[in-house]
């Protein structure tokens, strides 16, 4: 699974590429399918670029991605869009139109709520397991566990060689994740180092311009779809090194 995650908080200061409006965050999506993504996360924005929950933009930002897109999309529900966790939850029980899944940091006060109401709804709960919060204890520890769509194994530290050992530090943190699938993804300095460990692992990943303003290379990326096509390729160098790198194998293989 190859999830592209077109804007996240970024603002129209990290560069023209950024989708801010539902029209723009559609056209990037379908180039990021085109390229091999299969699923979406989006962060519906307000006219003045400003994350939120509301019902008014949610509901147009779906329709206009889902009737350019045959693949699920989803979207935060990240504090920072609605702070008080009451308010989130009435915000959500405004929702007219409901995303395919909506991602749910875990160790953000009323997670539990804000998960069970997603579920009740029928909305697929990603959950959101950042590095360095107590996200995965509180995971770990919770009824919910079992029920949602998959883990979104998040590493914040955005140094190309720390992030590697952050992560594995966070998988071995999550641990069997109650079953569920497990989608690795890093950021900024981190987001590339990391992709390829899912790929070296297996894991579902992500890419996109809310992980990454560029390329492998160093070059900045000119749309979601580039991010996707590298990522693609990155991840199968980790799985071709995993390959190598596997015990037994036999001679005349990958070399």
């Amino acid at each position: 699974m190859m999830q592209v995650c077109l804007n996240g908080s970024r603002t129209a200061a990290d560069g023209a590429a950024v989708p801010l409006t539902p029209e723009a965050m559609a056209d990037s999506a379908a180039e990021a399918v085109a390229a091999g993504a299969t699923d979406i996360h989006v962060h519906p924005k307000t006219p003045c670029g400003r994350d939120t929950l509301s019902p008014r933009v949610l509901a147009p930002t779906l329709a206009a991605i889902r009737a350019r897109v045959p693949v699920p999309v989803g979207v935060t529900t990240g504090a920072w869009a609605e702070p008080d966790p009451a308010a989130r939850l009435e915000r959500i029980r405004e929702w007219t139109v409901l995303p395919d899944h909506a991602s749910v940091n875990w160790h953000e006060p009323g997670a539990e709520e804000t998960a069970s109401l997603l579920m009740e709804l029928g909305v697929g709960v990603e959950a959101g397991i950042w590095s360095g919060t107590d996200g995965a204890e509180r995971f770990a520890a919770s009824p919910l566990g079992p029920k949602v769509l998959r883990v979104l194994a998040e590493v914040t530290h955005t140094d190309p060689l720390g992030a590697v050992s952050c992560a594995r530090a966070l998988l071995s943190g999550i641990g069997a994740a109650h079953g569920r699938p497990v989608l690795l993804h890093g950021e900024d300095g981190g987001a590339w180092p990391v992709l390829r460990l899912a790929g070296r692992l297996g894991l579902a990943t992500r890419v996109g311009l809310e992980d990454v303003l560029v390329l492998p290379g160093g070059e900045r990326a000119g749309s979601n779809a580039q991010l996707v096509a590298a990522g693609l390729t990155e991840y199968g160098a980790g799985r071709a090194a995993a390959t190598r790198d596997r015990p037994g194998r036999p001679s005349g293989g990958i070399p």
